[in-house]
């Protein structure tokens, strides 16, 4: 594999919405973070493995939303970097804070995410049963719950 590099879309190139909507099946909700985010992207040359996307929500903090890897790139360690990456951006644009959110489902991604020192702040019950007109299932379990996790920076 070639080295992988992480980088900000510009305006003229077009969100990988695949891997977006791997993590946010809702595509207007996906396009409006983008809107109002910055998008990230990581390849292997030519090659989309993974994105994430900056979102600012209040003073000081800023949410990482729709991390993504492509499913031939799992367990390779390039969800972590995605993590770690935008860590450490939002500590160059000088936020405060960095939050996260995720279904009470994914197992994996909550794993992930204290591994890159996020902490659980709280749970917002019944947020994808709200938000999203289809189930979402993951784990042989309903996505019910969205856990909402946190890091000073």
């Amino acid at each position: 594999m070639e080295q992988l590099m992480i980088r900000k879309i510009t305006h003229e190139d077009h969100p990988p919405m695949t891997l977006l909507l791997l993590a946010d099946p809702s595509e207007p909700i996906v396009r409006s973070y983008l809107k109002r985010g910055e998008c990230f992207v990581a390849e292997n040359g030519a090659e989309c493995m993974g994105v994430y996307v900056l979102l600012p929500t209040r003073p000081e903090t800023v949410e990482l939303v729709n991390v993504a890897v492509a499913e031939e790139w799992h367990g390779q360690g390039i969800g972590k970097q995605l993590v770690m990456h935008a860590i450490e951006q939002a500590r160059l644009l000088r936020y405060k804070t960095i939050e996260v959110g995720t279904g009470n489902s994914g197992i994996g991604q909550l794993a992930l995410y204290q591994k890159c020192g996020f902490r659980i702040t709280g749970v917002d019950l019944d947020f994808f049963i709200r938000h999203y007109p289809d189930p979402i299932f993951e784990n042989g379990i309903q996505c019910r719950d969205m856990v909402r996790l946190g890091q000073d920076l």
